[in-house]
């Protein structure tokens, strides 16, 4: 920001910082006092109330505010009380003299701090590092060598304080002082009407020659940094690409704002702009300043939020660009909260207790709003992990549907009854999520009950036949393809069949489950025995039995495979799997379904 002020910008927020926790302190107080017992009260001091200075020297603000008043409207007799006098100086200098003098040095060779970068607080600013009675207002050049302009706490009437031009900042101070006709460009430019015609104590010419230097100063900026854009754009081709074209865009106009005042502040003072004039443009310096910056953190909001929206667009994450909107929307507030502030502290008006209400509010506030900050958070977690997307089949509790939409409050899914379900996403966020919609294979998992009556032989038998249908069918992955004998139940004898199918859906995954199921069914059917009933079943139907010639053709099978050494249990070898592999037909033989339209 123009540096009419030296002092660290800092210093004065931490001021504000140090009055606003001083007033909860104090609003705190006495809750805690009437937790204490009676005799561990503490009565706190009374804040002394003095009289009312007629001058308004009782802050620094007031006394450089006070000093720049009088000598506006030439009164350098009530200027003169702003300046610290002792015996001396009053016996060998007058006091109107020397505030005149002190004008017409600041008018070419010196500045003082916006009104906004000087305390309003009787003590002053304690961590300027100057002492408990000091304070810097401004700074002036004499003979090519820097001061800097004092201000000190004296006391008056009944202890009250009173800040004045310290001694050591009027004894430099030479009497008589004129400007030499090189420091007095702006007079020598004006003709004699706008000279002696005056407006708040200071020529007509001056107020003409500022606002004009502020036009010609901001022309200048925009063309240095249009310039200067041109050339990024010549020697530099990524700067026509996103990100970078947004970002650039957004330094360019509060860099030329900020050029603007910083060249305005300089050459106001060095054509002999009055002190007046320059105090009273001060503020406005300031206000520019700030809102370029503000400017520039709201254009890079701008360029990084459509950047951000395009690319979530590209990708149809249409719930990462709610929440790039919603973002966007609570920075620019948060920004334009702070500007406000800002400008009213700048224009002089005491924001501290708006602070401390806008806190004591927000916490009020963020206490009835639990819930949709608990939303909120809940929000941007799914955003950010992503465990579900719109359209995905997902479990989300005892929950089973289909995601139709993430919303900044709540998600909403599409059941199997066709219903809708709104959950919030607060409570969506901490619940246990299934997501099927990414699964790459399907399990198949079924357990075979076989009847008591069915022999060893034929569970071998059964055994090597629906191993062979899972490593042929082309559906099925053999890797982790098993059937096993697991146990003798109370009422049947079960097999148990572990392996994964390939399919593209929950749908394919049925039309391949359906045709193993019937081919296993064959098989079963093949080898002799059957399903088992169960025992609690009280059936009165004439029981058919077993085939005992199907039973001797699947004994002798297996006869067959043990002597000659073919058996394959515990395990097929990898020959036999490769062997089998891709040799049933599917879709099966006489199914309307081409194999090109088979899911995957």
């Amino acid at each position: 920001m123009p540096t009419y002020n030296h002092q660290p910008s800092c210093f004065y927020r931490l001021n504000s910082l140090f009055w606003l926790v001083a007033a909860l302190l104090l609003a705190v107080a006495p809750a805690q006092g009437q937790l204490l017992p009676e005799s561990k009260k503490e009565e706190a001091p009374a804040a002394p109330e003095w009289p009312e200075d007629s001058l308004g020297r009782r802050t620094p603000r007031g006394t450089v505010s006070g000093f720049i008043q009088a000598v506006a409207n030439e009164n350098y007799t009530r200027a003169a009380h702003y300046l610290k006098l002792d015996r001396t100086l009053k016996r060998k200098r007058g006091g109107p003299e020397l505030a005149q003098a002190l004008q017409r040095l600041l008018d070419v060779q010196g500045n003082i701090y916006p009104y906004s970068r000087l305390s309003e607080a009787p003590e002053g600013l304690v961590e300027d590092n100057l002492g408990p009675n000091l304070e810097k207002v401004g700074t002036a050049t004499l003979n090519g060598e820097t001061f800097d302009l004092i201000l000190e706490k004296t006391e008056g009437p009944k202890g009250a304080p009173l800040w004045l031009f310290s001694s050591q900042t009027v004894q430099r101070i030479p009497l008589g002082f004129e400007p030499q006709e090189s420091e007095l460009l702006v007079d020598s430019l004006l003709p004699v009407a706008l000279q002696e015609n005056k407006w708040g104590g200071v020529p007509i010419g001056h107020w003409l020659i500022i606002l004009l230097l502020a036009v010609l100063t901001y022309a200048f900026a925009w063309f240095v940094t249009s310039s200067l854009l041109y050339l990024i754009r010549m020697i530099w081709p990524k700067a026509g690409e996103e990100p970078t074209e947004g970002i650039i865009k957004a330094f360019a106009l509060p860099i030329r704002l900020y050029l603007a005042v910083w060249i305005f502040v300089a050459a106001s003072q060095q054509i002999g702009i009055s002190i007046i004039v320059r105090q009273r443009f001060s503020e406005v310096t300031i206000i520019v300043g700030l809102a370029a910056l503000l400017l520039l953190l709201w254009q890079l909001i701008d360029a990084v939020s459509r950047f951000s929206e395009r690319r979530l667009t590209r990708r149809g994450n249409m719930a990462g660009v709610s929440a790039v909107l919603f973002f966007k929307r609570g920075i620019k507030i948060a920004f334009f909260a702070f500007g406000f502030i800002v400008l009213l502290d700048s224009l002089g008006f005491d924001v501290t207790a708006g602070i401390a209400a806008l806190g004591i509010g927000g916490i009020a506030l963020a206490l009835g709003a639990q819930k949709t900050v608990e939303n909120f958070v809940g929000s941007v977690t799914l955003i950010a992990d992503q465990p579900v997307r719109v359209g995905d089949f997902c479990k989300v509790g005892d929950i089973v549907g289909t995601v139709e939409q993430i919303g900044m409050r709540s998600t909403r899914l599409r059941t199997l009854n066709r219903t809708i379900v709104t959950i919030p996403n607060g409570e969506f966020s901490s619940l246990k999520i299934e997501n099927f919609a990414h699964r790459d294979q399907f399990l198949f998992n079924p357990t075979f009950g076989l009847r008591f009556e069915t022999t060893p032989e034929q569970i071998r038998y059964l055994l090597v036949e629906l191993r062979s249908i899972l490593y042929a069918h082309p559906k099925v992955d053999p890797e982790p393809a098993r059937i096993r004998f697991t146990k003798i139940g109370a009422d049947s004898l079960n097999l148990e069949v572990f392996a994964y199918i390939h399919a593209a859906d929950f749908s394919g995954f049925l039309e391949v489950q359906e045709d193993i199921l019937l081919r296993m069914m064959d098989i079963i059917e093949a080898s002799g025995t059957g399903f088992a009933f169960p025992s609690q079943t009280l059936y009165l139907a004439r029981d058919k039995g077993l085939s005992e010639e199907k039973g001797k053709q699947s004994e002798e099978k297996v006869r067959q495979w043990r002597e000659s050494g073919e058996i394959p249990i515990p395990n097929f070898d990898y020959e036999q799997i490769q062997k089998l592999r891709n040799t049933i037909q599917y879709p099966p033989e006489g199914s309307s379904v081409k194999d090109n339209e088979a899911p995957v």
